[in-house]
């Protein structure tokens, strides 16, 4: 596939995850709602793995549609550094516009059609902690988050279905680890690791009502908004441009899942080839 073509891809498909991945905690808050655990922390994180692990499964196929399109940069540059996929450096300079472009259109556009009742649990990431601190996090979470995706993808079990839902469980387990640093984001574009970000709906369901909920660490968590297209909610909040949002949300993610690739070559080196038989004379 062209550069252009799959950036035309990278932007429908960015454009569609942000405007989705927005519902997630509204769906969270509604189901726990329903059946009668939304003061409960493990069931509600459940139900929001299980909504993650539901529209990561589509999105692939509607991926694999538009002839494998992304959502998420950083996946995109690990890929490229661990020696897999397509990519070149040319294609890469025009898919990343596509995707931040896309995410700016999907937040733009939840933002006008989301009920009023609903619209405070629309948000991005922010920082929690000072600069420095939170560029750490978000570069280590970047390259955990990036380093689980290549083994589960490359090493892991052969069933899509077991692989999903592997990817939608480290999503949370690392979001909850973030969460009182930089939201997290782990995907300048949008978040989610083409995987990252789904727990921060857990937070807002479970906080909803209950903005002194102490968790096992002994901090005090109030209520946390879902924190998964970093450049598109920056672009609403007119914080896009800084040097913060620069800095945090795009560098260092990028440095950490390109590390989490030259790793993962390192410890799963790729085969030799196949050395060439000498023609007999």
């Amino acid at each position: 596939m062209g550069p252009v073509k799959a950036a035309v891809g990278d932007l429908v498909l960015t454009f569609m995850w942000v405007f989705c991945a927005s519902t997630f905690g509204i769906l969270t808050s509604e189901i726990a709602a329903v059946v009668g655990v939304q003061a409960q922390f493990w069931p509600s994180m459940l139900i929001t793995t299980a909504i993650v692990f539901v529209f990561v499964f589509v999105f692939n196929v509607i991926a694999d549609i538009l002839g494998g399109a992304s959502f998420n940069p950083t996946g995109t540059a690990a890929f490229y550094a661990a020696g897999l996929g397509g990519d070149s450096l040319i294609s890469m300079a025009i898919r990343f516009p596509a995707q931040a472009a896309g995410a700016v259109g999907g937040a733009l556009a939840i933002v006008e059609v989301m009920p009023p009742k609903y619209k405070h649990m629309l948000g991005g990431p922010s920082l929690k902690v000072d600069l420095h601190t939170g560029a750490i996090a978000e570069g280590v979470l970047t390259f955990l988050i990036t380093f689980a995706v290549l083994v589960i993808i490359l090493k892991g079990p052969r069933s899509n279905i077991v692989k999903t839902w592997l990817l939608a469980m480290a999503t949370v387990v690392l979001v909850v680890a973030g969460g009182a640093y930089t939201g997290p984001s782990m995907n300048p574009a949008n978040d989610c690791p083409s995987f990252e970000s789904p727990v921060a709906a857990v937070h807002t369901a479970i906080c909803r009502n209950h903005n002194d909920l102490v968790w096992p660490t002994g901090e005090v968590f109030g209520v946390l908004e879902w924190k998964v297209m970093a450049f598109g909610w920056a672009y609403l909040n007119k914080w896009h441009d800084t040097w913060d949002q620069f800095y945090v949300y795009w560098i260092c993610p990028f440095i950490g899942a390109i590390l989490a690739a030259w790793v993962f070559r390192v410890v799963f080196p790729p085969p030799a080839p196949p050395a060439k038989k000498q023609k007999k004379k």
